[in-house]
């Protein structure tokens, strides 16, 4: 099975050449598809010099979020199954043949192993999950596959989220019938925040996104208990990133505004 590798950047200089280099490695068939959001510093160059290296390394530019650049990139894609994964991460050696094993099992959706690497007090911390019928939608799209054909019948990413467009894509996935997947030996390993602005601005533009979430899917959180996000290991760092998330929160409740036309919808 062809895997299409989608990956949208922008000022990923410092980290561009490694995940080339980790994907470079990968089983093959595969086509490695970067949509460079206009950066301004020597990403595309970097990219540039890679595809003299390899014919199935492609760059597209286009100012887009992480969303309609995904969608744009899977537009161009080739394969019968496309991967996503960050500009800052590194994927285990292995990482596509893992995926394709899943897929070829009758795999719809694969979810892979996402281990943190950096400072190690946001190493420790934990993702807060979501379950929709019985799934957890929380896999991120820094490490998850799709088959072409079921992205584009689902209608792709929702370009109205900020963050949080793998969970509402994920949760159309299942409502349209999806088989999910959870592949632990699909392993890719994700760079945390470094710095603590950076930290925290993830913390709130996540929490913003989960009130996107129940905006577009507001039953979702009837089925899901607050009380769920306090039995993770708690600490200092927890407690701040879960402030911080719920001010992100607050501010869309107050300021964010559906479309008023959304082709997205379940």
């Amino acid at each position: 099975m062809m895997i299409s590798v989608v990956i949208t950047v922008r000022n990923e200089e410092r980290n561009i050449g490694n995940l080339l280099d980790g994907l470079a490695v990968q089983e093959p068939p595969f086509e490695v598809i970067v949509v460079d959001s206009n950066s301004t510093d020597r990403t595309r160059e970097i990219v540039k010099d890679y595809m003299e290296k390899y014919e199935n390394i492609h760059l597209y530019v286009k100012s887009s979020t992480r969303g309609e650049g995904r969608n744009y990139g899977v537009s161009k894609a080739k394969g019968e199954a496309v991967a996503f994964i960050d500009g800052d991460d590194i994927p285990n050696p292995f990482w596509l043949k893992e995926m394709r094993g899943s897929l070829n099992e009758g795999a719809d959706v694969v979810a892979g192993k996402s281990i943190a690497i950096g400072y190690h007090a946001f190493e420790e911390l934990e993702r807060v999950e979501l379950y929709y019928k019985g799934y957890d939608v929380t896999y991120p799209s820094c490490n998850l596959a799709y088959r072409k054909s079921l992205f584009e019948k689902i209608g792709g990413f929702d370009p109205w989220f900020i963050t949080a467009e793998d969970i509402d894509l994920n949760i159309r996935a299942i409502e349209a019938g999806a088989k999910f997947v959870y592949n632990p030996k699909a392993i890719v390993y994700h760079r945390t925040r470094n710095s603590f602005i950076g930290f925290y601005k993830q913390a709130f533009w996540n929490g913003y996104g989960r009130k996107q979430l129940t905006m577009k899917h507001g039953n979702l959180w009837k089925r899901y208990k607050p009380t769920n996000m306090f039995n993770h290991s708690f600490n200092f760092w927890y407690a701040s990133r879960l402030a911080v998330a719920m001010l992100g929160y607050l501010a869309c409740k107050l300021y964010g505004k559906m479309p008023e036309k959304n082709n997205y919808k379940n």
